[in-house]
């Protein structure tokens, strides 16, 4: 019997962006060549791109080889935009323009991470369904009111694929699998990683509150703050909701997290302006609106008691700083004998958080 030939391999060029995340790049194209070792054939071909650049640097300060321009991948069957932290400064006019001729040569066109604000900036996602790391979703919903900007881990249409960070990457890309060649290759590559899939609607953040230290009535009512960070509702309204009295709910709260039903809400909605000013350049009259304050002054006095400084003092700084402590050979200190060697301290190279709960500009 002659031998059935392998289809035609599914071409893919990565654009990774400087300040990406090295997880998010390898949970995009590790499950690809997984796939492929357990087929024994190249079912799945990819190309970095760098445009203007040999390797492009990542947040934890090492190197990714690329090179080719985008012109490269005509003809392939898709393409994806890996970002991470200061998109604006990555997003330069030229970029956008390549990208768009590059777009057109595709049928499907995708981004992980911040990805997503470079398409939406290069006008590539009219209208369309998409997700972006859960830090930017208020931020990128105000900048661009005519997408549909969805809390999923990933999401996928006929022409455009979005996945939040790393984790739902890996899941993107094992669905991408799954489509091509059924699910047992893809419960193949997913257990040779040791984990398994969650899927594309779960909302990005269901681990933070899913019910491992916290009441199950607790991790309802937060994802019920969640989904109402412009309209909050009163805690009396939130008890009902999750068929609790009052008084037990605020019990629960106080036990679980200490805080309060209401001081935690305070707290998720102060996160979202935090995360929206140091995101974009919306106004704080919008700001205010889009996380269920009464007006920008308000908003002003509430951020800076939280936080100790104003919110136009945050955003000018922006907090840059993405934890890269890689050091270097050309500059790390000499260690004393039995001890590590030093840190070089914090590298101002990398995305916009500051703090765990702050922002991105915008995985993670």
């Amino acid at each position: 019997m002659t031998p059935t030939k392998p289809p035609n391999p599914f071409r893919v060029g990565f654009l990774v962006l400087p300040h990406a995340s090295l997880l998010t790049v390898a949970s995009t194209l590790d499950p690809l060549r997984s796939a492929n070792r357990h087929l024994g054939y190249e079912a799945f071909q990819w190309l970095v791109i760098s445009p203007g650049a040999e390797s492009v640097a990542l947040t934890c300060g090492l190197d990714l080889p690329g090179g080719p321009d985008l012109t490269a991948v005509r003809g392939f069957d898709m393409l994806i935009v890996i970002a991470g932290f200061r998109v604006a400064e990555v997003t330069t006019a030229p970029l956008l323009r390549d990208i768009r001729k590059a777009a057109a040569s595709v049928p499907v066109i995708g981004a992980i991470d911040t990805g997503t604000w470079i398409l939406a900036k290069a006008g590539l996602l009219k209208g369309a369904r998409v997700t972006v790391h859960w830090e930017d979703i208020e931020a990128l919903a105000l900048e661009y009111p005519d997408l549909d900007v969805l809390p999923d881990r990933y999401v996928t249409g006929e022409r455009v694929i979005t996945a939040g960070g790393a984790g739902p990457a890996f899941d993107m890309m094992v669905d991408l699998i799954r489509n091509r060649f059924g699910a047992q290759l893809a419960h193949e590559v997913a257990s040779s990683f040791i984990t398994s899939t969650i899927d594309h609607a779960t909302p990005q953040r269901r681990s933070q509150y899913g019910g491992i230290a916290v009441h199950d009535k607790v991790a309802a009512a937060i994802r019920l703050m969640e989904a109402t960070i412009a309209t909050p509702l009163a805690t009396a309204a939130l008890a009902k909701r999750v068929q609790l009295s009052v008084r037990r709910l605020e019990t629960l709260f106080q036990s679980s997290l200490g805080y309060s039903p209401g001081a935690f809400y305070s707290e998720l909605r102060l996160q979202a302006a935090r995360r929206i000013l140091a995101t974009g350049s919306a106004p704080m009259t919008d700001i205010a609106i889009r996380t269920g304050f009464s007006s920008a002054s308000v908003l002003s006095r509430a951020f800076t008691r939280r936080f100790g400084e104003s919110a136009l003092a945050f955003r000018r700084k922006n907090g840059k700083y993405a934890g890269n402590g890689l050091l270097r050979p050309a500059t790390a200190r000499a260690a004393p004998p039995d001890q590590p060697a030093a840190s070089q301290g914090p590298n101002p190279a990398g995305r916009k958080r500051t703090i765990a709960s702050a922002p991105r500009g915008s995985t993670s």
